[in-house]
């Protein structure tokens, strides 16, 4: 049956306002209780990734201050040599170096113009006739005719042009980050006429991927919208990466240095960070696999840590005895069939994986007897899997939400695929259950004190049969709701808002235990941990913030992308979350730290969709340029490419034995893709050449196994069951 539910106007078009706070309609925001008493890491402040801010010569550059110079240079010096020199005597008078400064004034013939000075600021005026070193430096490292910026573009962009084959392809990505400082110079300096001629003409020249940058820099024709602009704080704060081979990094040196451009020299040294690698240059193809971040590329150095991306080993769990028991009593031969199977299931868990991280390196919740109980049912599951591959494909079970005219925003299963929430853009969260079984509210607390706590059914006996109904509203956000996540145990809900906050519900009463607050704008993705306790939110505010249940603030905040932060997922291990942004890069924390442990550049647009594979070793990544991308963790590689999408896609989900990639978009189709010819001829000698010489095999059509078109109907959550069935979802968009 069509369940109805309520349509999906796109998902997260980050508003730019702060929202307004969300009304106290969910009850007191007090400590959730704890789903179990743990220990809990310390939450001491998490380090965060430092950006080290590059001085701007723009930025320090005080017009007029070459006009102030105290005196007329001697004969033979120009006036930003006089300057500098008057700065640096000023500053070996400060700090009463008196030998020296005697030495350079007698050398430089500076006494009488020092003298001058001097008489000019006994005369009450010396704030603005002492140059100061910072000023004055900046000032002389930038002073720049703006009618020569052009030459200066045109300049480098012909050596590029009629440089070697061999470096073209290198060197040519100097272009947009020059070209963009060229211009922010210009602005910050009121040369706006010139500003604007110099983009209008050169900003066609820049690549397809980088024109929703070059959109807001348009709108930057003034000083005074510099300040306070978030984009122009990237630029000038966080150095644009190049990834450049040695001989192409000489060629350009020897040019400008052979020009005397110390305009575009300044920018090199200032504003980029050159990352020079010895061998080969790189083709166009190459360069164009990993290109398309903010920032530029990732530095090689930020993906060389070490990632345990390997999985806890499972906890043994024996099968209890009523349960053997209710299979043949006194048949003997009955439990020890079922060992062997389970034996055989946790095989690999059992076995210490070399790449998992040790078992207590983060606090994790203890097993409940219910959480026991749910492991055997998943592992008796698990015998009644479907092995999956190109020649089985998995059905497909669409859940399309007719008439949601209330726009709807998120989607999530639980994992025994039993209940589907979906938040939407009126504000509200809904729950379905998709089974016969209806969703009831416990009783009130006078006919709780009347129930037997001691019997056998006590848990089916707190339910009170007069609330038994199909679907739950939960009310109490303040703006759309963009994200949602079931727990583990399925007891609480999570969900994140345009408010600001996440909330957590419970799922025994259908209200709001919590309301998390710590982003100050929406809130735009928020996930469970795959243990429960912790959970995971990323916002508009450009960080992710790491929580558990019963704590109200947060215990790491994760910070370092350049824009929203706009999905978040957990790693099977728990030791580690990824965060996807509008910044087109994906970024691997570490959780026990607070470290960034992997910066992956390469999609062209912002990321909407994660999720890893099974065995926790691949990472698969959608955006809105409609390309999936693989990523090896282990060695922060990009290792494969699915096309086929034609718009965002919005969801991604591994088979439950990570053979098959389901993906979902905004172009209503379900792509099914071969994920073991994805990554079966992956040799890792390959990768200790981490130049970036990637050549990835155009073969998304042979790994393509199926597409599967809705009607209308934009995808955007996926679910693989415990038998491998996969469940879809989305809202049914008749326009």
């Amino acid at each position: 049956d069509a369940v109805k539910m309520a349509a999906v106007p796109e998902p997260p078009a980050a508003p730019s306002e702060a929202p307004a706070p969300s009304p106290a309609s969910g009850p007191a925001a007090s400590p959730a209780p704890s789903p179990v008493p743990v220990p809990t890491p310390s939450p001491s402040p998490s380090p965060t990734l430092k950006v080290e801010p590059a001085e701007s010569p723009a930025e320090s550059q005080r017009p007029g201050s070459a006009a102030q110079a105290p005196a007329q240079p001697p004969a033979g010096t120009d006036l930003p040599d006089k300057q500098t020199l008057l700065a640096v005597l000023q500053f070996l008078k400060k700090n009463h170096f008196r030998e020296a400064e005697e030495i350079l004034r007698k050398e430089a013939n500076l006494q009488d113009s020092l003298d001058e000075s001097r008489a000019a600021g006994q005369r009450g005026s010396d704030s603005v006739h002492q140059p100061d070193v910072s000023s004055v430096l900046s000032a002389y490292s930038n002073e720049g005719d703006p009618s020569l910026y052009e030459e200066y573009y045109t300049g480098l962009k012909g050596f590029i042009e009629t440089a070697l084959d061999a470096f073209k392809a290198e060197l040519s990505t100097l272009l947009y980050p020059v070209f963009v400082h060229l211009y922010l110079e210009l602005v910050y300096n009121q040369h706006e006429r010139e500003a604007r001629h110099f983009f209008h003409k050169y900003h066609g020249d820049q690549e397809g991927y980088y024109h929703d940058d070059l959109r807001v820099l348009a709108g930057l024709s003034k000083k005074e919208h510099m300040q306070g602009n978030e984009t122009v704080l990237d630029f000038r704060t966080s150095k644009f990466v190049l990834r450049i081979s040695r001989d192409s990094y000489q060629c350009l040196k020897r040019h400008l240095q052979e020009r005397h451009n110390n305009q575009i020299w300044n920018i090199v040294q200032e504003h980029l960070f050159i990352d020079v690698f010895d061998g080969m240059p790189r083709s166009k193809q190459q360069i164009e696999v990993t290109s398309g971040g903010m920032a530029g590329e990732a530095k090689r150095e930020a993906n060389k840590t070490k990632v345990f991306f390997g999985l806890l080993k499972e906890p043994e769990i024996e099968l209890p005895l009523d349960d053997e028991d209710e299979e043949g009593e006194n048949e003997e031969g009955k439990p020890k069939k079922k060992k062997p199977k389970k034996d055989s299931l946790g095989a690999k868990s059992k076995k210490q994986d070399p790449n998992a991280p040790p078992q207590n390196r983060i606090p994790l919740p203890e097993l409940k007897d219910s959480d026991k109980v749910d492991k055997i049912m998943i592992m008796k599951e698990a015998t009644k899997r479907v092995k999956l591959g190109p020649d089985c494909l998995p059905s497909i079970c669409f859940y399309t939400f007719l008439n949601a005219y209330q726009g709807l925003t998120a989607v999530d299963f639980t994992d025994d695929s039993s209940l589907i929430a979906g938040g939407f853009a009126d504000s509200t969260v809904r729950v379905w259950s998709v089974t016969p079984k209806k969703l009831r509210s416990v009783k009130g607390a006078t006919d709780l004190s009347l129930i037997d706590k001691e019997s056998e059914d006590v848990l089916e006996r707190i339910m009170d049969e007069k609330t038994a109904c199909e679907f739950k509203m939960l009310l109490g956000h303040g703006g759309p709701v963009y994200g949602t996540s079931f727990s583990p145990d399925r007891n609480y809900l999570l969900s994140s808002s345009e408010d600001g906050t996440v909330r957590l519900w419970s799922l025994q009463t259908f209200t709001c235990l919590v309301g998390y607050k710590g982003h100050n704008y929406p809130v735009w993705d928020t996930q469970f941990s795959p243990y429960g306790y912790y959970f995971i939110s990323g916002g508009h505010d450009r960080v992710a913030r790491l929580w558990v249940t019963d704590h109200y603030q947060p215990l790491r905040i994760f910070s370092g992308h350049l824009s929203d932060v706009t999905c978040t997922r957990f790693h099977p291990n728990s030791n580690y979350v990824v965060t996807g942004s509008a910044d087109r890069t994906i970024r691997l924390w570490d959780v026990l730290n607070g470290n960034c442990v992997r910066i992956l550049t390469g999609h062209k647009g912002p990321i909407h969709s994660l999720v890893f594979s099974p065995n926790g070793r691949y990472l698969a990544s959608g955006a809105t340029d409609g390309r999936i991308l693989l990523w090896d963790i282990g060695h922060g590689l990009l290792v494969g490419e699915l096309k086929g999408h034609t718009d965002t896609v919005y969801a991604l989900k591994f088979s439950r034995d990570g053979e098959i990639l389901a993906s979902g978009s905004m172009d209503h189709t379900v792509k099914m893709w071969d994920t073991v010819k994805a990554f079966e001829d992956l040799e890792t000698d390959d990768f200790s050449t981490a130049t970036g010489h990637i050549n990835l095999p155009d073969n998304s059509q042979e790994l393509l196994l199926g597409s599967y078109m809705t009607k209308s109907t934009p995808v955007i959550g996926l679910h693989f069951t415990r038998r491998n069935l996969l469940l879809a979802a989305g809202a049914y968009n008749p326009l």
